[in-house]
């Protein structure tokens, strides 16, 4: 693993992983803590159960705990333990046989406005229409409008190519784009 200065955000999660990878409980600990917000959040727009969220990321943690070691630096931290977290929810959800939707998908710091009525019907639609969307592709639109990750980014924690990335978002917002309508109690717009 290649050796950091703690200059930077990343730079100091760098130098946890190596500390972690060393068998520091402190650092494990440090790095846990750091993580499991954006990780919380991550996996409660897969299944919204938090025992659910709790054991990915315990999972998650476990194989970074063992694993560390083998970070090389080719990605951010954040990008190789969210592909960890990736995985172990898409085997998870697999293994239990079930297509995880969300009952929220924004918090309500996600959404301008008070807690009205229309802010409730707005996820309510957003998350029926992501629901049904192909796991993949409904993923790929949550890391990137949701979470603010790039393409590339995504392909690393996926582990596909960016061309697929793009193809998964491209053909999301076009099954949006015709779904959202009549969930909404609107004629759906015809293809032009």
């Amino acid at each position: 693993m290649p050796r950091v200065s703690p200059q930077t955000s990343e730079a100091r999660e760098s130098l946890l992983l190596q500390r972690v990878a060393d068998q520091d409980r402190q650092a494990f600990e440090e790095l846990y803590t750091t993580y499991h917000r954006q990780l919380s959040r991550f996996l409660m727009r897969l299944a919204p159960r938090y025992d659910f969220a709790e054991e990915i990321i315990n999972d998650t943690f476990w194989v970074v705990w063992r694993k560390a070691g083998d970070f090389r630096g080719a990605s951010r931290v954040s990008t190789w333990i969210m592909g960890i977290a990736y995985r172990r929810a898409l085997r998870a959800l697999r293994d239990e046989r079930q297509i995880a939707t969300t009952d929220r998908l924004m918090s309500e710091e996600d959404i301008p406005g008070d807690d009205s009525a229309a802010n409730a019907d707005l996820q309510d639609w957003l998350s029926h229409g992501l629901a049904e969307l192909p796991e993949e592709q409904r993923l790929t639109l949550e890391m990137a409008y949701f979470l603010g990750y790039s393409c590339e980014e995504i392909s690393a924690i996926t582990g596909s190519p960016v061309g697929t990335i793009k193809a998964r978002m491209f053909h999301a917002r076009g099954k949006l784009r015709l779904s959202l309508p009549p969930l909404g109690g609107l004629a759906p717009r015809s293809p032009t």
